[in-house]
Parts: structure tokens; sequence; C-alpha cells
């Protein structure tokens, strides 16, 4: 039986990682889409790794809890794919209105078709701008660039904006 009290860290975590590694992509492969697995068994090990000092003393105990940290692991990426579509959704809801303001409605509409066509990356820099108020620094930091890198990617997306709503697809009529 092997314990990690008294072995040396990287040894540990070597130990730790030939003994579960197969273990814990099949483990992911049953609740993620299979593609997707080693990214989660990825991001498990890295978890594991900033926590060693927390690493029990069996093997047991030890591949249990990193089947713990796995399933924090696809928890937060299903909590994210959730936020992503919530965004999507609430954009994609214009408000019902009637009367006067049916030029905004229609302005809503646009703006939610519009924004659908935009790439991830487009959308994120403008909600964090826009939707989440945040400065440049301040969105930088949230994406892990500098404001530099940020001012540009967000001038990007909203310049695609303008054009996704400048030229809104045509809709091409079949002939019957």
């Amino acid at each position: 039986m092997t314990t990690f009290s008294t072995t040396a860290p990287a040894a540990a975590f070597t130990a730790l990682y030939d003994a579960a590694y197969a273990d814990l992509v099949r483990f992911a492969q049953r609740r993620v889409d299979p593609t997707h697995a080693e990214d989660v068994v990825a991001e498990t090990f890295l978890v594991a790794w900033r926590r060693l000092d927390d690493l029990p003393a069996g093997l047991g105990d030890a591949r249990a809890w990193l089947f713990g940290i796995a399933r924090g692991v696809i928890l937060n990426t299903h909590r994210s794919a959730r936020r992503q579509r919530a965004l999507a959704v609430r954009l994609a809801d214009p408000p019902a209105v009637t009367g006067a303001a049916d030029d905004l409605l229609a302005q809503q509409i646009d703006l939610a078709r519009a924004w659908k066509r935009l790439p991830g990356s487009h959308q994120e820099a403008l909600a964090l701008a826009v939707l989440d108020g945040l400065s440049a620094p301040q969105a930088a930091a949230v994406l892990g660039i500098t404001p530099v890198a940020f001012r540009l990617r967000l001038s990007r997306a909203r310049r695609a904006l303008r054009r996704a709503l400048d030229h809104p697809p045509r809709f091409e009529r079949t002939q019957p």
C-alpha cells in the first residue's frame, strides 16, 4: 500500500498521477463530453498539485480525494456553461413593449440577433465592459490579460457588433 505522508511532494504527486490518471479519465468521460475529459483531468491534477499539503496518506483515500476534486471541476464547468447560456438568453429575450416603443423593440431584437453571431470572446469583452460595468483594468484582471490587451479586444468586439448590426444576415427566399 502506498503512503504519501512520508514521500517527497514531487514523488507523491507522480505516484498519485500514475495510479489514478486512467481512472480519472474514465470518471470524467462518463460525466462530460468525452473530448473534454482530459481537460477536466488536467485541471484536477493542477488543483491537486496546488493543494498537495491536503493529500491523504493512503492511496485509496488519495484517489477518492482526486475524484472529489474532479467532481468540483466538472460542476464549475457546468456552472460556467449555464452562465454563458443565461447571458445569451437574457440578451435574446427582448421585453414585451407596445405602441410607440415598437422601434425600440426592433432595435433590441436586432441586437439580440447580432449578439448571437458574435464569437464568445467578443461577447465576454462586451459583457464585462457594458453589462458588468467593469473598467478596462478590472476586466483585464478578470480575464488574466493586460488592460491594453483588453482594450484591443473590446475595440474589436465593438467593431464586430457594429458590423453585425449594420449588416444583418439576409435570408434567401426559395423558389417554389
